[in-house]
C-alpha cells in the first residue's frame, strides 16, 4: 500500500502534478490535473501500487489525446501525421491509437474529408493537377485508394481551366525561342501534375494570349 504524502504542480506544465508517496523526496510519478481530480489523488490518500500503475497508463493515453489536440490546433491533420507526431513525443503505439480512435469518434480527424478538402483547395490556390495532388495526399498519410478517389472527384474541366491559368501566369517568365518556350511551359505543367490533354490546351491558350496581347499593342501604336 502506498500513501500519497505530497502533490506539487509542475513548474513548466501547469496542468501536470507530481505525486510523492511514503515521504519520498523524489516524485513517484506525475499525472494530468484531469486525472488528479477524477481519481481524487489527494495528499493522505492510500492507494495500491497496481491501481496507481493503471492511472499512470490512463494518463499516458490522456497525454496522447491532449498532445493531438494541440497539434490539430494549427490545421487539420491526417491520422498518419498525428501518429508520426506522437511517436516523436515518445508516446507508445497503443496510447497513440487510442487517441486517434477518440479523435475520430469526436469528428476531429477524418481522412476522407481531409483528402477531399485538400485536393480541392490546393488545385484552386496552388494551381496543381490531380496527379500531383494525389501524390501529396499519399505523402501525408492518406491511403492510395482514398487519395485517388479524392483527386478523381475534381472536375476534369476545372483541372484544364486551372492549367490554363497556370500557363498564362508562367508564360511571361519563360525565355527563348517560341518552340523552346512552349516546350518549357509544357514540362512545367506536367511537373505540376496536369495531364497531357490539359497541358496541350493550356500551352495553346498561353501562346494565343501572347499573340492577342501583341496585336493589341500594335493597334494601340
Amino acid at each position: 500500500m502506498l500513501v500519497i504524502t505530497g502533490v506539487e504542480q509542475d513548474r513548466k506544465s501547469k496542468q501536470r502534478y507530481h505525486l510523492f508517496v511514503n515521504d519520498s523526496q523524489e516524485p513517484y510519478t506525475s499525472v494530468h490535473e484531469d486525472l488528479l481530480i477524477k481519481f481524487r489523488l489527494l495528499k493522505g490518500r492510500e492507494i495500491h501500487a497496481d491501481e496507481l500503475k493503471q492511472i499512470v497508463e490512463e494518463d499516458t493515453k490522456h497525454r496522447a489525446y491532449i498532445l493531438s489536440l494541440s497539434y490539430l490546433g494549427a490545421r487539420q491533420r491526417t491520422e498518419k501525421e498525428i501518429l508520426r507526431y506522437l511517436a516523436r513525443k515518445e508516446i507508445d503505439p497503443e496510447s497513440a491509437e487510442k487517441a486517434i480512435e477518440r479523435l475520430t469518434q469526436e469528428g476531429l480527424v477524418n481522412d476522407k474529408q481531409y483528402a477531399s478538402m485538400y485536393a480541392s483547395e490546393r488545385m484552386r490556390t496552388q494551381m496543381k493537377g490531380r496527379r500531383l495532388l494525389q501524390q501529396e495526399l499519399v505523402q501525408r498519410g492518406i491511403s492510395r485508394d482514398m487519395a485517388k478517389q479524392a483527386s478523381q472527384k475534381l472536375n476534369e474541366q476545372s483541372e484544364t481551366d486551372i492549367a490554363i491559368r497556370a500557363a498564362h501566369k508562367k508564360w511571361p517568365y519563360i525565355k527563348g525561342e517560341p518552340r523552346e518556350r512552349k516546350q518549357k511551359l509544357a514540362v512545367f505543367l506536367l511537373r505540376r501534375g496536369f495531364p497531357m490533354n490539359a497541358v496541350r490546351e493550356a500551352v495553346k491558350a498561353a501562346v494565343l494570349g501572347m499573340e492577342d496581347d501583341e496585336d493589341g499593342h500594335m493597334l494601340d501604336n
